[in-house]
């Protein structure tokens, strides 16, 4: 897999969200850099749109994204 599209209007991956330094570059690496398919905040612009992508949705929270998806059906 390649880098995300939305790298450069990603509010997580340009440090528009808050996150340990840690966590956030580990996150990044995994997400953002690699495979974007496993990404939740990707997971719901894929399907809703980029409106539709909670503000505090982190790359991890598969289970919130997947909530989302299923009230949006």
């Amino acid at each position: 897999m390649s880098e995300c599209e939305q790298l450069s209007v990603c509010p997580f991956f340009n440090d528009k969200m808050k996150d340990t330094e840690l966590l956030g570059s580990i996150y990044k690496k995994k997400f953002c850099l690699s495979d974007n398919s496993t990404c939740a905040r990707h997971m719901v612009l894929e399907k809703l749109g980029k409106s539709n992508v909670p503000e505090d949705l982190y790359p991890n929270m598969y289970d919130r994204a997947k909530w989302i998806l299923s009230v949006n059906e």
